[in-house]
Formats: C-alpha cells, sequence, structure tokens
C-alpha cells in the first residue's frame, strides 16, 4: 500500500495529487462505482476504514473519512491518502481543525466522484435527522448505527422521527438473516399467527425493530423479552396449528423448529461491520420495509 501525506493543504490539492498518483499507479478512477463518507473521530477511525476498505472489495470507492479535531486550533486541513493493491479504489482521510471542523462539507464536496452515487456513513454518534447534516444532504444513502448510541433503544424508537427516504440503520441489517429464515419458516403452510416474542439482551435495539417487522407483517402483537444474550436469542410465534421456534443461544448456530416439520440446525452467524456495509451499498434505492418497521416501533414505544 502506497501512504501519501499532505499537511495543511486544500481540496484542490488533493485532487491533484490524487490524478498524479492515479497516473503514477495505473489505476483510473473509472472503475470506481460510488464515494462513501465516512463521518468518525479518531478514536473510530481505524476499525471504520477497515471496515470501509472491506466493504470496497465488493463495491469499489473513494472513501473520505472525515475526522474532526480540534476546534480551537487555527483552520488547517491535514490529508492522507491510500492506494495499493490491498485498498480497493481510494481512501482519503481528512483531519479537519479550527472552523473547518464546522464546514467540513466544504472540503468534502469538491472531493466527490463526479455522477456517481454518495453515500454516508457514521459509525459512532450521528445527527438527529442525517438528512439535514451538511454532509447527509450530498448523499442519496445516509446509514447510522443504533448500537453506537448511548441508549440504543431511545434511538432506534426516534428514527421514524427524522426519517427520510434513503435512511436506514445497521440495527436493521443485522436482521437480515433472521428475516431470510424467519420467512423460510413459512413456506410450508401454517396456521394464523396469534402472537410473538423476540428474546434478546437488554436494549437490544435489533430486537426492537425485529418485533416491529414481524407485528407489521403478520397483523399480530410482538413483544420483546429479556435474555440472557448474546444479542438476539430466540423468535417465538404461535399459531393455530403450533409453534414456528427459531432458538440461537450461541451466536452462531440456531435451531428452527416448525409444526409438523423435524427441528434443524441452522447457520445464523452474527455478521462483521464490514458485511453489513457491503449489503447497504448494494441498494441505493429508499428501504421501503425498513420505513414501515420504524413507524411501527416509533408507534409501539409511544403507547
Amino acid at each position: 500500500m502506497t501512504s501519501f501525506m499532505l499537511s495543511g493543504t486544500n481540496a484542490s490539492k488533493i485532487s491533484s495529487q490524487l490524478t498524479a498518483l492515479r497516473h503514477q499507479m495505473g489505476t483510473p478512477a473509472v472503475g470506481m462505482v460510488l464515494t462513501l463518507v465516512v463521518i468518525c473521530d479518531e478514536s473510530e477511525q481505524y476499525d471504520a476504514v477497515r471496515a470501509a476498505t472491506e466493504a470496497a472489495r465488493e463495491h469499489p470507492s473513494r472513501i473520505l473519512v472525515v475526522i474532526s479535531r480540534d476546534p480551537k486550533e487555527s483552520n488547517r486541513l491535514d490529508a492522507e491518502l491510500r492506494f495499493g493493491e490491498s485498498t480497493p479504489g481510494e481512501v482519503i482521510l481528512l483531519r479537519l481543525y479550527g472552523e473547518l471542523t464546522k464546514h467540513a462539507e466544504s472540503v468534502v464536496s469538491p472531493l466527490l466522484l463526479t455522477d456517481t452515487p454518495v453515500v454516508a456513513w457514521w459509525p459512532g454518534d450521528c445527527p438527529d435527522i442525517p438528512a439535514k447534516d451538511p454532509i447527509g444532504m450530498l448523499a442519496q444513502r445516509r446509514i447510522v448505527d443504533a448500537r453506537a448510541a448511548a441508549d440504543s433503544v431511545a434511538a432506534i424508537a426516534g428514527r421514524a422521527r427524522g426519517y427520510v427516504p434513503g435512511d436506514t440503520d445497521l440495527a436493521w441489517t443485522r436482521l437480515t438473516t433472521w428475516r431470510s429464515l424467519l420467512a423460510a419458516a413459512f413456506d410450508q403452510p401454517v396456521g394464523k399467527v396469534k402472537k410473538g416474542t423476540v428474546e434478546a439482551v437488554t436494549g437490544h435495539a435489533s430486537a426492537l425493530l425485529l418485533a416491529a417487522w414481524l407485528g407489521e407483517r403478520l397483523g399480530a402483537p410482538v413483544k420483546v423479552v429479556e435474555s440472557a444474550g448474546p444479542g438476539l436469542t430466540a423468535v417465538k410465534l404461535a399459531t393455530a396449528d403450533g409453534d414456528i421456534v427459531i432458538a440461537r443461544g450461541d451466536g452462531r448456530m440456531a435451531m428452527l423448529s416448525r409444526p409438523g416439520q423435524p427441528d434443524r440446525r441452522v447457520a445464523l452467524t452474527r455478521r462483521p461491520k464490514s458485511e453489513l456495509l457491503a449489503e447497504e451499498l448494494r441498494r441505493l434505492d429508499p428501504d421501503e420495509i425498513y420505513e414501515a418497521a420504524i413507524r411501527r416501533l416509533a408507534r409501539n414505544h409511544k403507547s
């Protein structure tokens, strides 16, 4: 991997250096399919860059990592440009000082790839309404993570208030394998679902979303109950023909039980953040099912 440092720079100089490095390494920007803007602090940047780089193996991207440093220092922009075989696309770390910390969009905007989608990702703290954030306004998709909030339950319950098409939360993405398995459980005819429970550790944002989604799709009351974990541990749906149960006690393998069918062990592994991010980058259109789930969750949380 090649790393190039620019201290006290600006967007124009960064663009010029990017062009020079691309010519030097023979890696044209036309192969990149989107710009991923990662907004984080210094303590989060290592893990965030690692996840974004892994996701970029499936979606070659220009990755702009915006790191706000000391707002009391004099105005300065430091940049680190990373290229190489181990780095799909381009990774550009932007460290902002002084007043620039309040105007990150002015630094990011000139560095966006032309005629390609823009995705903004907040791996840690995020704005209350991402679509109204200056960087969020540049993006077609905005990814946040309720798990990073001090109160993940309040965070996910409040997503509907500021929802704009294009928003999503990794708390929802973590449910993809659960939702697929639950859908498969209904491949064979079963009786109408009367009620259900989702079991998870206390304060698990994804559990609330899963219960809301199930309630929305099945038209039945589904509540969340506490378990010892790890994470989500079980879903139980009571039907007229008997219970449908998915139980996962180790975070890796689950047991699927259905009326009139033999029990079946299935893989249900907790996925790393890079896989979650890669999944979200596959779709750039609004996720209407997520919207319906968070709106139901907001209604349930008020009652």
